[in-house]
């Protein structure tokens, strides 16, 4: 199994794509805008769609891909994209997207008997095993609405993924009880989105800066872990990046080796060593 990174922006840029990841060639984790980078013939492949939030930068391109490939699916007797979130997050975009206005009901379009996606609802804790010896678990995620964020395994060490996120103790907990557990993360996706200027503006928006994580990482405890920073805004790029010595710091206390996320990047499980990524940037410690 191998998960790409098709974008991992938290805004737009000439190069920079939002959140979105392809795990091999038919499973996406949101759907902002890096899918639009997707040739036809690999959107059409798509089978499984997992949502963190109803955000837009994480579901852009969601209803875009309803209509990429729903002849195709119908003329090979394929069935719906099944797209997966929280019940409420479901509720959100049905409501709000998909709700014939601002796009076609795709829940019931081309046919109610053979629509082009099936809204699958999911609750925080749930693990499953969405195609034979790939497991899903729905990590705890904290942000101004319903979210989640994904851990996701094919034997061995999982990749974790967090979502948009504020402080969250319930993530760690219960990354540290994977690592107890047997299935703990070798990779460690999460969120800086802004630098610690706006660090009001953070909280009340429920996500992270490079100081905000770094308190949060003191409660990893989930040995060696690969930890990936991601959700920067373009602009603030050079801001965060000379930020980071207080999260170097606890990163190398807790075990963690830091690295930039990056458009392009890719994550191979089989036989591949944790810290072996392609196009990786290592932020050294």
């Amino acid at each position: 199994m191998q998960i790409s990174v098709l974008g991992c922006a938290g805004g737009m840029d000439t190069r920079a794509r939002t959140t979105c990841f392809l795990i091999d060639d038919d499973t996406l984790i949101d759907a902002g805008t890096g899918l639009f980078d997707l040739p036809l013939s690999v959107q059409q492949g798509i089978d499984h769609v997992f949502i963190t939030h109803a955000h837009l930068d994480h579901i852009a391109a969601l209803p875009l891909l309803a209509d990429a490939g729903v002849r195709q699916r119908m003329a090979q007797g394929r069935g719906p994209i099944r797209v997966y979130a929280l019940p409420e997050v479901l509720e959100a975009m049905h409501a709000h997207l998909f709700n014939q206005q601002i796009w076609p009901d795709f829940t019931v379009l081309p046919t109610p008997q053979q629509p082009a996606i099936q809204l699958v609802p999911l609750q925080t804790g749930e693990r499953l095993e969405w195609t034979a010896g790939r497991w899903l678990e729905v990590l705890p995620a904290r942000h101004t609405v319903p979210a989640v964020g994904y851990a996701v395994s094919h034997g061995g060490g999982a990749w974790a993924f967090t979502g948009d996120t504020g402080r969250n103790s319930a993530l760690w907990q219960r990354l540290n009880a994977m690592h107890a557990e047997g299935h703990g993360v070798r990779w460690l996706v999460t969120e800086t989105t802004f630098p610690n200027t706006d660090q009001s503006f953070a909280d009340r928006s429920g996500h992270l800066t490079v100081s905000a994580l770094a308190e949060e990482l003191e409660a990893l405890d989930a040995g060696e872990v690969e930890l990936f920073l991601s959700h920067i805004k373009p602009g603030d790029m050079g801001a965060i990046l000379r930020e980071l010595e207080p999260l170097r710091t606890v990163a190398g206390q807790q075990r963690c080796r830091l690295h930039l996320l990056q458009q392009g990047q890719t994550f191979h499980f089989n036989g591949v060593p944790a810290s072996s990524v392609e196009n990786d940037i290592v932020l050294n410690i």
